[in-house]
């Protein structure tokens, strides 16, 4: 049996370990990123601040410590994150009056700083998105994908009424749809939340939602519309064209460092590391091979090919250090590298090199005149390859047949009996708290979403067998 069958979670460990992506560090659940796992997330930011921008947002900053009264203002907002929450309560050897917590999230504070920024209808909508740190006590705890300590962004919307800020919602779900399906090669379902796993304070949310290689559902992004209650509590009111002060409506969305665990889990295999071209620290490394330190003219034609490729805006390595050429082969399919070009006296006299991408068993052979063309398909081929390998996957165990929790504990069963994963399951939800409570405690299938577009739609509630009002995918999750 596989190390990703047998012991997921150990593989994971011992794949960013090897590739050199963190570090633990002596606080408990907070990690280090190491240059190539930080990259990662400044290629994921990029791609996604460029996208916020071009629908109108802007970046500000807004402090780590909140004042424990402002929580105290949203009341489902406290009760959420409370068990979460670590607290300063001394600063320069003096108790302060009011205990200061470190962010979860901003609303509380930003809700305050938006209702003296807010007059008028002239300054709506309020567009902000903010790249942070947050902290939330986690019991358990896995690099990148739940940590105590983790870096995301926080968008934070004011708008003059429930329609454009609901457009502002779904807008942003979307544009988190393509950066992870088209960015990170990992397919999603978007989807609603049930109101047990809504945001504390929301009126809804929606997210999307990714598959793990174990069959584990990761939140990937959420999107949610608050509604006036934020305002409410925070007195947000501007002026509108009526000349009446009416509360503003607000929304919040974000994604995490747990997109890099994301796309370690549902792209790696038995060897490692396996990344998108497209998120790659780095896209190609150029290995010499054979007596190459004989023959300068080994290394004068890899470095043209460096060259050349770096003019083309890829991410390239040469690696001629003193290793042998099996050592630096599976150094870098550990870390991941999407390409590997190799180039010895034989390749040099034939004019060819040799091709290898990450993810496929075999060999190509290029000539030396095309190579960098044959890079940048390969580069492209790959991406897509690695989308249509993951959405394989996940439609293969997204399972549609299953329609009461009989026949889940059954699907359970079979599945620890053979060795496989349970994956998810569509079902009908009656929409009553107490069925889904019921699934969660006899499975530890947890509700995901209400998908947006459900494979087909389902009649009878899983739990109780009364009507469904809702067709929903149900998992296990991190």
């Amino acid at each position: 049996m596989s190390q990703q069958t047998n012991d997921f979670s150990k593989w994971y460990i011992d794949t960013i370990q090897k590739a050199d992506l963190m570090d633990y560090t002596p606080v408990r659940g907070c990690i280090a990123f190491k240059p190539d796992g930080y990259e990662l997330w400044e290629h994921i930011q990029g791609e996604m601040d460029r996208r916020f921008k071009e629908t109108g947002h802007r970046n500000a900053y807004f402090p780590m410590l909140i004042p424990e009264s402002f929580f105290q203002k949203e009341k489902d907002h406290i009760e959420g994150f409370s068990p979460e929450l670590p607290w300063v309560t001394e600063a320069a050897g003096e108790q302060l009056e009011e205990r200061l917590a470190l962010r979860p999230t901003s609303e509380t504070m930003i809700g305050h700083l938006y209702s003296d920024w807010i007059k008028s209808y002239r300054d709506l909508p309020l567009l902000i998105n903010q790249w942070a740190n947050v902290f939330r006590w986690e019991k358990k705890t896995l690099p990148f994908i739940r940590t105590s300590e983790f870096l995301w962004q926080e968008g934070h919307t004011a708008h003059v009424d429930e329609e454009d800020a609901r457009k502002e919602t779904m807008q942003m779900l979307n544009i988190y749809k393509e950066v992870v399906e088209g960015f990170l090669a990992i397919p999603v379902y978007d989807g609603q939340k049930t109101p047990s796993e809504r945001f504390a304070g929301a009126v809804d949310t929606y997210s999307i939602e990714a598959m793990m290689k174990d069959g584990k559902a990761v939140q990937a992004g959420t999107s949610h519309y608050l509604g006036t209650k934020f305002a409410e509590a925070f007195d947000i009111k501007y002026l509108n064209k009526e000349n009446k002060h009416v509360h503003v409506h607000t929304t919040s969305w974000g994604t995490s460092t747990r997109l890099i665990g994301s796309v370690i889990m549902v792209h790696g295999d038995e060897q490692g590391l396996v990344l998108p071209p497209k998120i790659a620290p780095t896209q190609v490394v150029l290995i010499p091979v054979g007596p190459w330190k004989k023959n300068p003219a080994i290394i004068e034609k890899l470095d043209e090919i460096f060259a050349a490729l770096k003019a083309k805006g890829i991410r390239v390595r040469l690696d001629d250090s003193d290793q042998s050429p099996g050592f630096k082969f599976n150094e870098w399919e550990l870390k991941g590298v999407p390409v590997r070009i190799e180039l010895g006296p034989r390749d040099l006299e034939n004019n060819q090199v040799l091709l290898k991408a990450r993810d496929e068993a075999e060999k190509q052979t290029v000539q030396l005149a095309s190579v960098v063309e044959a890079i940048e398909k390969e580069l492209e081929v790959m991406q897509t390859r690695l989308y249509d390998k993951a959405k394989a996957f996940r439609d293969a165990n997204s399972h549609t047949h299953i329609d009461s929790l009989e026949q889940l504990q059954q699907h359970l069963t079979d599945s620890e009996k053979n060795g496989t994963i349970p994956g998810w399951v569509l079902a009908g939800w009656c929409g009553d708290d107490a069925c889904e409570e019921h699934v969660k405690e006899e499975t530890k299938f947890t509700t995901r979403n209400i998908p947006f577009n459900p494979p087909t739609e389902k009649h009878t509630c899983i739990n109780c067998g009364k009507e469904a009002r809702h067709t929903v995918w149900f998992g296990r999750a991190y």
